[in-house]
């Protein structure tokens, strides 16, 4: 879980600077082509580091079998929730 946090966090640093990057480029007046691909390059970081938010909840929910089966179900709910709104 930790290594899934640590790498989490990584992620979402990296994005954050190309943001950044994006922000200098539209104050440079760079080509609009550009910043869209920089923009594009965002969006698919973040929808990466949705999938693994994602998928490190539904370790935690597989991985521990003392969980009531209700508490289960709920859980997986939720999970099914995360992904359709993405």
């Amino acid at each position: 879980m930790q290594t899934d946090q640590k790498n989490i966090l990584n992620r979402l640093k990296r994005a954050e600077g190309q943001l950044r990057g994006i922000q200098k480029m539209i104050e440079d007046e760079q080509e609009c082509i550009d910043i869209v691909t920089q923009l594009t390059a965002v969006r698919s970081s973040i929808n990466r580091t949705l999938g693994l938010v994602i998928s490190t909840k539904m370790h935690q929910i597989f991985e521990d079998p003392d969980q009531k089966p209700e508490d289960f179900e709920a859980n997986l709910e939720q999970v099914i929730d995360m992904i359709i709104k993405k």
